[in-house]
């Protein structure tokens, strides 16, 4: 019977087929990692039995969901609310009954935006359980796609003004086409903004970081670093989520700076 194979390392999942494909080309890169044991796969429906997501209220508007126990590489999503629609931030590999009648009940889905390949997770399942709402997704990272969807939305550029004064901005850096999510309602209408895993937050959140890969411990540039820093300075927020639970909640701008500044001293040599 045919199959909607996830990797199980990353979490990614690939179209149906009999049997699982012979490798994950997201987990070869040297931006992720092949599980030390190999090459390995779940199904939709395998998850759908030995998991169940998590809802968070994180402010007023916002609630984020996860899977326990914890699948793939662990990232959260976010149900984002605005008086025009929902946008479903990033993505998690779970897709069943009771996830989506608890977002159908906070208003549904609009529309889909992830940050980057690694949490492509079961974003064509999400979109095509809301009516194969649109998933936006940058132009230079089409190649990463690994299972097509009705939705699917490549966008060029450097921003995206999408609905309920949501914007979408390539930073670039860890992947080409990596983009954050801005919400201006967020943090008190002081502003949100969505950064998935650049900047990522540290252990210590007084303090971001920047990769290339984060399993595999390979800095990004200086050129790279400021050209990030530089697409999110002119964005209005305050407050910054991370894609696992850890969040700057005021001052992000002033910590992102603060951030660069430590990171290129680090690696002038």
């Amino acid at each position: 019977m045919a199959e909607c194979w996830i990797c199980s390392t990353c979490g990614v999942q690939y179209g149906e087929s009999e049997a699982p494909p012979a490798r994950c080309f997201i987990c070869e890169d040297e931006r992720q990692y092949v599980g030390l044991a190999g090459q390995a796969w779940t199904t939709a429906s395998e998850l759908r039995t030995s998991r169940r997501n998590v809802f968070v209220s994180e402010e007023a508007g916002l609630w984020s969901l996860r899977t326990e126990p914890a699948f793939g590489i662990g990232q959260r999503a976010y149900l984002i609310q605005t008086g025009e629609g929902n946008l479903l931030w990033d993505s998690v590999s779970l897709v069943d009954e009771e996830s989506v009648a608890r977002v159908r009940a906070l208003g549904g889905v609009r529309a889909i935006a992830v940050s980057h390949p690694h949490y492509y997770s079961a974003m064509a399942d999400w979109s095509g359980a809301f009516g194969n709402v649109p998933v936006y997704v940058h132009e230079d990272d089409r190649v990463w796609i690994a299972q097509p969807c009705a939705g699917l939305q490549f966008w060029s550029g450097e921003q995206l003004e999408l609905f309920g004064g949501l914007r979408l901005v390539r930073s670039g850096g860890h992947f080409a086409g990596y983009q954050v999510a801005l919400w201006p309602d967020g943090a008190n209408g002081a502003g949100a903004l969505f950064a998935g895993d650049q900047p990522q937050v540290c252990l210590d959140k007084r303090w971001v970081t920047f990769m290339y890969s984060y399993p595999n411990w390979i800095p990004l540039n200086g050129t790279a670093v400021k050209r990030i820093t530089a697409s999110l300075a002119g964005l209005p927020f305050d407050r910054l989520f991370g894609a696992f639970g850890r969040n700057i909640v005021s001052d992000a701008k002033a910590v992102i700076a603060r951030s660069e500044e430590r990171y290129l001293r680090a690696i002038a040599g």
